[in-house]
Parts: C-alpha cells; structure tokens; sequence
C-alpha cells in the first residue's frame, strides 16, 4: 500500500473528470446575469468575490479536512496588503492582487506550521484566534491600516491601462470573474492531482496516510497555504472594488459568515460555493429590503429548511439527479482502505 501512490497505477486511483454541460454551467450563469442585471453588477461583482472566498475555504475544509474558524485572517490581510500596496506604491490591479496573495500566504505558512500540529477544538480555537489578534493589531496599527478608520481613498488603474472601472460595475464584475475562473481552474487541477488525492486520504485517515509514508503535516501546511493565498487575493480584490478596506475584514462574524455559506451549498464538492453564496446574499439583500429589522429570521428558515432536507448542502439534493456532474470529482470512492 505504501507506493500506491508513488506508481503508475496510482494514476487509475485519481478521479477521472470530464467536462460535461453541467460544468459550465455557472459561467453560462454568471454571463447571463452580467447581460440580464445591469444595474446589479456591483452586488455581483461582491458575490463573485465570496465565491472565491469560500472556494478557497472549501479547499482546506471540504478536501483536506481542516477544520477552521479563521479564514477571515488570510480575506483581510489580502485586502490590507492590497490597500496599502495601492495608497502607497502602485494602483495598477493585477500586481495588487499577487501583494495581496503573498502577504496571506506568508501569514498562512506561519500560522500553519503553529496550529496544524492540533486538531479538533483546540484546532477551532487557535484558527479564530489568529483571526482576533490580527484584527487587534490592525486596530492597533494605525500608521499603517487606519486603525478603527480604515483605509480609504483607493483608485485602481484602468485594468490592462484600457478598461476603465466605471460606476456601473461593468469592468469590476468581467475582472471579478475573470480572476475567480483562474483561482477555480487552480483548485481545480489541485484536487485533482495526486497532492489531491493524498489530501483525501489524510481527511479520512491521517494517522494511515503517516504510516504509508506520506508527509502528512507539511502536505497539510502547504494546502493551508495555497488557501491563505487565494483567500488573500478574493480579499486584495474585494478591497480594489469596493475602494476601502475596514476591520470588519478580520472578523471572527466573517469566518463563520463564509462558513454558513459554504454548508448551504455543500462542502467539498467543488461547485457549493457557486450556489451557498450566491443565494445566502441575494437572499440577505431581498430580505433586508423587505424588512430591514427581521432579516435574519429568512436565513433561519433556509438554515432549518436544509438541517432537516439537505444536511450535506444544496448538491446532496441532486446526488442521484440534477447535480450529480458537479460533485462527482470531489467525492471519489477512499482508496486508503485495507492500508
């Protein structure tokens, strides 16, 4: 069992994926609404951002097992590093975007190798409180972040020196969805790869997967990393289209804000993000239109609804029908049986 992923064979252990109709579906989707909606672009373009937020949680959570109350740190280092690289240095979006991901990654890596020797609670605990002591130091900090001020004041430049962002929101959802199809294609080929595979095997059994060899604490560290670093770059972009950057970016709320988004939607089955998030904030949005003191009590509902029809998300609906296609690359049958 020791080199069945070392050999040729372990080739046919990998999930063999196809794209089908259904997996282009959420861009077929994305583009009619940027022709559909135009006057909701803005929200779309901040939608788009929380879907590459929560893909990059769903990388640790749905497919390395690595359960945490504290991604919200890397979403908000991102978009101080973006904010700061842009006030101070350059307001050109794409190297924004690479200042933000690597100042996530490196507080990924750090904390990381610290809070990925635990698991359970105390694992939980730590997460959120790497999350509280950045907020504190960028509250603290304010020289550099605004402190309880924030950051403001930040202009991007036309992306590619031609495209203006306008008030409309018509360059700020294409760029949003542009770099949320990259960061999915990287997810993507990672899941899908043989560091995937062995990510599945240690979130079933990571005390098999160490006696088969495999590096199980530094594999762990560097997928951690990797979703620090697309969190930080969902964060760096949030920051570049909303024009500031505020504490409530490093919040304890906003880690399990994302979280609930990616349950509703379904957690390591690639496309929950696409669905959790999207309705949890087209929802928010109706309902606090509707009646903005009892908003919550919408969510409640829907929360209720799937806790007692779909406790594995929306995708667990379609498991046998409409869905099915989506997930069927992030649910591959265990391999490290018999080990």
């Amino acid at each position: 069992m020791k080199h069945e992923f070392n050999t040729p064979l372990a080739a046919n252990a990998l999930p063999h994926y196809r794209l089908g109709p259904m997996d282009v579906l959420p861009w077929i989707v994305a583009m009619a609404a940027f022709f559909s909606f135009d006057t909701y672009l803005s929200l779309g373009a901040q939608i788009l951002v929380m879907v590459m937020f929560g893909l990059s949680l769903d990388l640790v959570l749905g497919f390395a097992g690595i359960t945490t109350l504290g991604h919200a740190a890397f979403f908000g280092v991102g978009a101080y590093a973006a904010g700061y690289y842009n006030l101070h240095f350059s307001q050109e979006p794409l190297s924004g975007l690479l200042v933000a991901g690597g100042a996530a990654g490196v507080i990924g890596v750090l904390s990381g190798l610290l809070v990925l020797r635990t698991h359970g609670l105390a694992l939980l605990m730590l997460t959120m409180v790497i999350t509280v002591l950045l907020h504190e130091v960028a509250n603290a900090w304010g020289s550099v972040t605004g402190g309880a001020d924030g950051l403001s004041g930040i202009a991007v430049d036309p992306l590619f020196g031609r495209f203006e962002f306008d008030l409309y929101g018509t360059t700020a959802y294409l760029y949003a969805l542009g770099v949320l199809f990259l960061a999915f294609l990287v997810v993507r080929t990672i899941v899908n790869s043989p560091f995937g595979l062995s990510l599945r095997g240690i979130r079933e059994n990571a005390r098999r997967m160490g006696l088969v060899g495999a590096s199980v604490h530094l594999r762990l560290v560097a997928v951690y990393t990797l979703s620090a670093v697309l969190a930080g770059m969902a964060g760096g972009l949030g920051a570049q289209l909303t024009r500031t950057v505020s504490l409530d970016r490093l919040t304890f709320q906003l880690s399990g804000d994302i979280l609930i988004m990616l349950i509703i939607g379904g957690v390591g089955r690639m496309y929950g993000a696409f669905i959790g998030i999207p309705l949890y904030m087209l929802m928010l949005d109706r309902a606090a239109a509707i009646n903005p003191f009892h908003w919550m009590f919408a969510v409640g509902l829907m929360l209720i609804f799937l806790v007692r029809f779909a406790p594995g998300g929306l995708m667990s609906l379609g498991d046998g029908g409409l869905f099915k296609s989506f997930g069927r690359q992030a649910r591959p049958a265990a391999t490290t049986e018999g080990a």
